[in-house]
């Protein structure tokens, strides 16, 4: 199966019959959506009472500054794909897969490579009015893991490369948690494993931080001759749990940039690889994930004051 743009030849890969149903499915609606476009690149939009909701993307225009937020208010800005989460349960036939466990299935240290605290299911999110919700529980589902939250990515289903991405969110509050919207490489084979093929992260927010967020990319060498490097940006006043902020980057060729509300706060221009040349890794498909980690190398463990559930 392929799809094609400016950018030329963009060949898919069947996974088996559940794969390439999938993919077929998503292309089918991106096609009506993109035909007579120029451009094949991306935005994302996300509403969620606890960590997201409506997703989608949108072509980036063949011109504009660096310097604004391309897409809004743009009039070559047209969605490509989206999830609105206007079901009653989360699209995982098309859309969503659900990561399960605590990493080991992927090849990952146990914690997932980050000394996380809880066992991923597929009972921890709900999708309602509109609204995907993520919620961590205080429970033990699984022997050594005292708490259980979610996991979900679009990998084989939704993959791209370059394009504006956003989410539109509100993040919990207390120590431990750790929420993200951020991007990994669909096929690690072309320039190695993490992180010589690359991590974006779109957003991050530590629970006992709730004012403050951050962007970051990973890349260089594999683990553990990584590297990474991104930028805050800090509320002047309140939290990211008081009210929904949209949280977005522009993905070029030659340059990444990051926004909350509109407001450009951040912009990457270098990395490598040990993998390729530049743009390498940055110039392959990523997909998406969404996760509410508990506990890690980042944010630390709960504590007393931290309050479950959670979302």
């Amino acid at each position: 199966i392929s799809a094609t743009s400016r950018w030329g030849w963009k060949r898919v890969v069947s996974f088996g019959l559940e794969r390439l149903q999938a993919i077929a499915s998503l292309i089918v609606q991106c096609t009506q959506q993109i035909e007579g476009s120029e451009m094949f690149r991306m935005k994302k939009s996300i509403v969620t009472p606890g960590l997201l909701a409506a997703l989608c993307l949108v072509l980036l225009p063949a011109l504009g500054t660096p310097a604004q937020a391309q897409c809004v208010g743009f009039e070559y800005c047209e969605l490509v794909w989206s999830d609105e989460f206007d079901g009653d349960d989360l699209d995982t036939w098309s859309k969503w897969e659900y990561q399960i466990g605590d990493g080991s299935s992927e090849g990952l240290p146990r914690g997932w490579g980050n000394g996380e605290l809880q066992w991923y299911t597929d009972q921890n999110t709900t999708v309602a009015d509109g609204f995907l919700t993520i919620t961590a529980r205080k429970e033990t589902v699984e022997p050594s893991f005292q708490y259980t939250s979610a996991r979900i990515r679009t990998k084989y289903r939704a993959e791209w490369t370059y394009g504006r991405m956003e989410m539109r969110a509100k993040f919990p509050v207390g120590r431990g948690f750790w929420p993200a919207f951020w991007m990994l490489p669909s096929d690690q084979t072309i320039y190695g494993t993490w992180a010589a093929s690359g991590e974006i992260d779109i957003v991050e927010n530590i629970g006992s931080e709730p004012e403050t967020i951050s962007g970051t990319i990973h890349y260089g060498g594999q683990w553990p001759n990584n590297s990474f490097k991104g930028e805050e940006y800090t509320l002047e006043s309140g939290t990211f749990a008081d009210d929904f902020h949209v949280f977005a980057i522009e993905w070029e060729e030659n340059e990444i940039r990051w926004y909350v509300d509109d407001v450009h706060y951040a912009t990457q221009t270098e990395w490598n690889s040990t993998g390729g040349p530049y743009p390498a890794p940055f110039d392959v498909d990523f997909h998406f994930l969404l996760n509410l980690a508990v506990g890690g190398n980042l944010p630390g463990p709960p504590n007393f004051e931290t309050q479950f559930p959670a979302d």
